[in-house]
């Protein structure tokens, strides 16, 4: 994907390296008037040259109007860097599918899908916001689930406040399918089954799989191979649970982990990627009678890996 944010030379708009924090938001406000109460130390004027620079970001993504209306869980920082686009914006990213409260898209493997401490430009979030402000500088998004940086496939976003947290609050149950395509080291002597086991994070920020309940969150994950090769198979995984990792840390326990993750220990990159698609994610809209099934079509690299043409 072609990076169009660029960095210019620091600003001298922040005078003292404390404010470079971030902020939680605990209520819905204007975002001037919450910059004004967590930053006392920049004037109004200050804060209004930040915003015209691009330097107040928003979960990542660089906002300049001052009556841009933030949510409570938002997180507000200040970027010691002018940000801006240069030319005009046209998004890489693949959209499914978009109406007034919904927009899908196939997230590409690299990209992240919400800031972290080591990136804060270039995510998908930022992408959308970009996208729906396009037609209405007081448009946003709002994050309702996550997929792994190199993990490719759908990603949705709510377009409204209420709609996310309806589908926050009852993810699981709403979640009818969540399919993944994975291609994994070696053969399975069996070739379908059911792993569960309690993940936890350790100090590393890997997730470590303990058979005992007590030890953390409960993941439930199935897996068919579809395809083999030599040296690798081809899996359609359904998990029953979104935990982090969820599906790497499994394919582990079995003894078969996906490729290209060399985080949790893959000898293998046959595709110069993580082999890890999230290909379907289909879920009941919380405040209507409607029902959403999103497809984002397995990558090329995946098929020409197993010499076949597409996965039904």
């Amino acid at each position: 994907m072609k990076k169009n944010f660029q960095k210019s030379s620091r600003s001298n708009n922040l005078p003292n390296q404390k404010i470079f924090k971030e902020i939680k938001v605990n209520k819905s406000e204007e975002l001037l008037v919450f910059l004004l109460n967590n930053f006392p130390s920049l004037s109004r004027n200050n804060l209004k040259k930040l915003l015209s620079n691009q330097q107040v970001l928003v979960n990542g993504a660089a906002v300049r109007q001052f009556n841009f209306l933030l949510a409570k869980d938002d997180i507000v920082s200040l970027s010691p860097y002018k940000v801006r686009k240069d030319g005009k914006r046209v998004s890489k990213l693949k959209i499914l599918y978009e109406d007034d409260e919904l927009i899908a898209i196939n997230k590409p493997a690299g990209l992240l899908s919400i800031a972290t401490d080591k990136e804060k430009e270039e995510t998908a979030y930022r992408l959308m916001m970009d996208y729906v402000q396009e037609a209405n500088k007081k448009n946003r998004v709002f994050v309702v689930h996550r997929l792994d940086k190199e993990t490719s496939g759908v990603l949705i976003f709510s377009k409204s406040e209420e709609l996310k947290n309806a589908l926050q609050d009852k993810w699981n149950d709403l979640v009818k399918l969540r399919e993944y395509i994975a291609i994994c080291e070696g053969k399975f002597d069996k070739k379908e089954g059911t792993r569960i086991s309690y993940l936890l994070p350790t100090k590393t920020n890997l997730m470590f799989s303990s058979h005992k309940p007590n030890d953390g969150q409960k993941a439930i994950t199935h897996y068919q191979v579809i395809n083999e090769n030599d040296t690798c198979s081809l899996l359609k995984v359904k998990i029953d649970t979104g935990r982090k990792n969820q599906i790497r840390v499994h394919m582990k326990d079995l003894g078969h982990n996906v490729v290209g993750d060399d985080k949790y220990g893959s000898n293998l990159n046959p595709i110069n990627r993580l082999g890890l698609h999230a290909r379907v994610l289909e879920f009941d809209h919380p405040l209507k009678n409607k029902h959403f099934k999103f497809i984002a079509e397995t990558p090329k690299e995946f098929l020409d890996f197993f010499d076949i043409k597409k996965i039904k």
